[in-house]
């Protein structure tokens, strides 16, 4: 199971860190199990793990083979957790280099999630020629990135092959019952799949909305629950062994020690848009009312040489937590020819992965030596089935780390606000007032 160490973070916590917090954390895990707490109708994920739709997960796979057979490039159409934690795990799981190295499987994209013509262009102009499939995922469809890139492959994929082609080669992830994307579905003949309206987009990897492209990339989403629904016989049972209870304590500390920034470290690339999809699932669950520790993401040992400097002697706010991986896949030993000039003989008979854990253990002690705390979380293997496990630990512990902040983990209001103003200025119906306001603002 996966181990949790806060060894290298001691010197900078209260004494008490854990044990004046088990009555905080003791009432946020009954308001997890519960669904009664502030956001508590969107716990849906809490025993996902336990209680998924198996019917749904096997028409999931079945889908996948049809767009293996027919498509070269699959476009999954997305925005925030309906793209970040897909795309995240693809990366950990098969590589940050997949679609280079892709054969039997369909090349996977990520678009909706920007308002850039040129990257829209390039994309559609990739696939022009090539046999394509869409899977669009939104709750509500109306999302202004989503929806106008779901227009544009649409529109080409009606080009190539007619309505009725296209209509085979769209899938569509949406809530179950309502929406603009479940209306459109519905009138047009889409395949659907279901988001619970119980599960809130960064929480939804482990339902269709992260599963289906997994799926399609011939990964094992089967095994990928299996760990989520391991690691929640870990993480739910109460007490200050309960991994997920002493991240969230340690971090809950820390930010009252002063330390209002999170690092997620990693030493693998592999893990570097896992960094992404953490700092969305945080971010947003956090950082509200004027508080919440600021998530940032370094890969590391490139990022030391560019972000070292700053972590090991900037300001000294910030924290980090380290995720590694204690089996690597695969080994690459080193065997330098003495005296070849290349100072390297030391390292002789040394396996790659060996230097790459003294990089980790070096680090480590530089940084707490420097005053940046160090959190150590360990998973087994680069597997569906630790994957699964890391996944549903960084949400619980969020979901943890939330309530003993005193916030609603599961809303995100300050989203909004940057959407209303962009509606106004494009001249979106409903707008008008605040349309005029801010052009009478302009004209002064």
């Amino acid at each position: 199971m996966l181990q949790f160490d806060v060894t290298h973070a001691l010197p900078f916590l209260p004494k008490n860190w854990m044990s004046s917090r088990l009555d905080g954390l003791t009432e946020a895990c009954n308001l997890l199990e519960r669904g009664n707490g502030l956001g508590g109708q969107f716990t849906g994920w809490v025993k996902l793990p336990e209680t998924y739709d198996r019917q749904e997960v096997q028409r999931l796979l079945q889908t996948a083979q049809i767009i293996r057979k027919q498509s070269d490039v699959l476009i999954v159409i997305g925005i925030g957790g309906s793209y970040l934690g897909s795309r995240a795990l693809l990366e950990l799981l098969a590589s940050p280099h997949y679609n280079l190295l892709a054969r039997k499987t369909p090349q996977i994209f990520f678009t909706g999630n920007t308002l850039s013509s040129d990257a829209m262009t390039e994309l559609l102009d990739y696939v022009r020629d090539r046999d394509f499939s869409i899977n669009v995922v939104s709750k509500s469809g109306d999302t202004t990135e989503t929806a106008i890139a779901f227009l544009l492959f649409r529109q080409l994929l009606e080009e190539k092959y007619g309505k009725d082609g296209a209509r085979d080669r769209i899938f569509v992830t949406t809530d179950r019952h309502e929406g603009t994307l479940r209306a459109l579905a519905s009138r047009a003949g889409y395949a659907t799949f279901s988001v619970p309206a119980s599960i809130g987009g960064r929480y939804s990897v482990l339902t269709a909305a992260g599963l289906l492209p997994l799926a399609a990339a011939g990964l094992d989403i089967q095994d990928l629950l299996m760990g989520a629904a391991d690691a929640r016989k870990l993480v739910s049972k109460p007490g200050q062994d309960n991994p997920a209870w002493q991240y969230a304590a340690a971090r809950n500390a820390l930010y009252g020690e002063g330390k209002n920034i999170e690092v997620l470290a990693c030493y693998e690339p592999h893990l570097r848009a896992f960094g992404e999809w953490w700092k969305q699932l945080f971010g947003e669950s956090e950082g509200k009312e004027g508080q919440g520790v600021f998530p940032a993401s370094v890969e590391f040992t490139a990022d030391l040489h560019s972000m070292g400097q700053y972590i090991q002697e900037g300001s000294r706010n910030l924290f980090e937590t380290v995720v590694r991986f204690n089996v690597p896949q695969s080994s690459c030993l080193l065997d330098p020819t003495p005296g070849d000039g290349s100072g390297l003989d030391y390292l002789r008979g040394r396996d790659l992965r060996f230097v790459n854990e003294q990089a980790r253990r070096g680090t480590a002690l530089a940084h707490t030596a420097g005053g940046v705390p160090n959190l150590l979380l360990t998973a087994g293997e680069r597997t569906p089935y630790w994957a699964g496990q890391l996944v549903y630990f960084f949400e619980y512990a969020c979901g943890l780390s939330g309530y003993l902040s005193g916030v609603n983990p599961f809303d995100q209001p300050g989203v909004e606000a940057y959407k209303h103003n962009m509606f106004a200025l494009l001249g979106k119906p409903g707008y008008e007032a605040q349309r005029k306001a801010f052009l009478d603002q302009m004209e002064e």
